[in-house]
């Protein structure tokens, strides 16, 4: 039997605060299902532990996922890793998701809230990354970003980030506390970014975390998306 290839990922460092991450970052949604069916419990464990072994330490949730089950599953494989040795992302802002249409919350109360909430689920005591999921027009910003900047000098979360934010609100943000990161879909067919999005974090020092890169599966093969059950929501895409 051949040898096993190793496959070093190098760190980085993601914005300008001093967040070094892996340079691969894993996201722990498919875990429990969205555009797939969800896997076992304890087989989406031993994919976090994994991907950790293989040199990912970067890991995303939601507390949108399931919701509520994929931060009870990372909080689970957590546990069996070095949590100083990980670096946590994730989110709130998302009420619910209902065909065609998000709803959202961006009021400080809803923020602390689902903090305390996540990190409950997830088991720990601090969150490395903790992003707006989506931004709520009818809260001014600069509101939402004076609670989580609270929660930094809590030390509940580390850093801040925002999720499909414009160019005004991200500015507006980084305004109130250092923006980290960034997180928005940037791949070989969503490149809307690249005009003002990419411009912007480079002047303020801000990280960018793109999601989809692969376009959902698309850009894996051909017969990574024909392969799927006709029941998976990419299929539609």
């Amino acid at each position: 039997m051949a040898e096993e290839q190793k496959v070093q990922i190098p760190r980085v460092q993601l914005g300008t605060q001093g967040f070094e991450v892996s340079k691969l970052g894993f996201g722990c949604m498919g875990l429990t299902g969205l555009y797939n069916d969800p896997v076992p419990e304890e087989l989406g464990i031993s994919i976090i532990k994994h991907a950790y072994d293989k040199g990912i330490t970067f890991f995303d949730t939601s507390d949108a996922y399931g919701p509520h089950s994929n931060e009870v599953l990372v909080g689970k494989a957590l546990k069996q890793l070095p949590r100083d040795k990980v670096q946590l992302a994730t989110k709130f802002g998302i009420v619910k998701i209902q065909p065609n249409q998000v709803l959202v919350n961006g009021t400080p109360e809803y923020v602390r809230s689902c903090c305390e909430a996540s990190l409950k689920r997830l088991g720990v005591d601090y969150i490395d990354l903790y992003y707006q999921h989506r931004i709520d027009t009818t809260v001014a910003i600069e509101d939402t970003m004076e609670e989580l900047k609270k929660l930094v000098e809590e030390g509940k979360i580390k850093y801040i980030g925002l999720s499909e934010a414009s160019p005004d609100t991200i500015r507006r943000a980084h305004a109130v506390h250092p923006i980290t990161a960034i997180q928005m879909e940037w791949s070989l067919w969503t490149r809307e970014i690249e005009e003002e999005i990419v411009p912007l974090c480079r002047e303020l020092g801000i990280g960018i975390v793109p999601y989809s890169p692969l376009g959902r599966g698309f850009f894996g093969g051909r017969g990574a998306v024909e392969s799927l059950p006709t029941s998976f929501l990419v299929r539609e895409l």
